[in-house]
């Protein structure tokens, strides 16, 4: 099984209008990634721009509609489009949500979620097996930004990832943003989940922003949005990361109200800049809380807001 092997830089999400852009900077970022249901039809301008980027920059592929959690079977036409596509660009990186978006012929514009029991185990471990079998590689299983939960539930969301991880052999991808938004609609600890995460099976980490709202009660609500910049209590919690795991490849997401390419640049620099300060083993750092140096505003930061 050929495993995930991006390098440990920053790299940007791919859009069209930023093509010319990327093509011509003298700074070149560390990857693209791509969401790879754009990707699956047989050519035109979309091949013809993934093709003269994978010829420059290594290539993260990352699905939204394999259904990973489902409890249907997996979508056979829809996996072998995916097989089709790794083998045309082999990219160093296949990623997917744990999550579902599809029930019978009916396809959701959304992930959804899912409950943390030992059946909904069996078959995500069931998924990711066929999945990694079926492209002969590693896929790394995304954690999701949580808006609800289910009372069935009976295996904390960490322990789940890290069972799926130990028994299909998968790596993780973290999106630190989903932490961040999961904690503050949940009144939780951002920083007790990630002492509970199995860090050591992270081989991508996601940054990206979030919009603030209120739910139909009037309680505050935050929805992982992609439609602005890192939130700078998600930098800090990104920094607490890095000072616990060491450098990790890292991506900026910004899929909705898309900037001009110099502004989603400066996003990836920043997020460079402190890979290149961290880019040490993870035996040279401290895991004890009170050595991390992020953690105080991280406490500040990361509180609950008051209904």
């Amino acid at each position: 099984m050929t495993p995930s092997a991006l390098p440990h830089r920053a790299g940007v999400g791919f859009k069209p209008m930023h093509f010319a852009d990327i093509l011509a900077d003298a700074a070149p970022i560390g990857f693209v990634e791509v969401h790879a249901e754009n990707y699956m039809g047989a050519g035109g301008p979309p091949h013809a721009q993934l093709a003269a980027l994978r010829e420059r920059y290594a290539l993260s592929l990352h699905g939204v509609g394999l259904s990973i959690g489902s409890m249907r079977p997996l979508d056979g036409a829809h996996l072998r489009r995916l097989k089709e596509l790794c083998a045309r660009y082999a990219p160093e990186s296949f990623s997917e949500h744990l999550a579902w978006s599809s029930h019978g012929e009916v396809y959701y514009n959304d992930l959804l979620p899912l409950p943390y029991t030992e059946e909904t185990l069996a078959r995500v471990v069931e998924h990711v097996d066929a999945v990694q079998a079926a492209l002969g590689r590693e896929m790394l299983l995304e954690n999701p930004a949580a808006y609800v939960g289910f009372a069935e539930s009976t295996i904390p969301e960490t322990e789940f990832l890290r069972a799926v991880a130990a028994r299909t052999g998968c790596g993780l991808l973290l999106d630190v943003n989903n932490v961040f938004v999961a904690a503050r609609n949940h009144a939780a600890d951002p920083v007790a989940y990630l002492a509970a995460f199995p860090l050591e099976r992270v081989k991508e980490i996601h940054l990206g922003g979030h919009d603030e709202t209120v739910d139909e009660t009037g309680a505050p609500l935050l929805i992982d949005a992609h439609g602005a910049p890192v939130a700078d209590p998600v930098w800090t919690l990104y920094g607490h990361v890095l000072a616990r795991a060491g450098a990790r490849p890292t991506l900026i997401e910004w899929d909705n109200d898309v900037p001009p390419w110099p502004v989603l640049r400066a996003e990836a620099e920043r997020a460079d800049r402190m890979l290149t300060s961290e880019r040490r083993s993870p035996d040279e750092r401290s895991d004890t809380r009170g050595a991390d140096p992020h953690l105080a505003a991280l406490e500040r930061a990361t509180s609950p807001v008051a209904a």
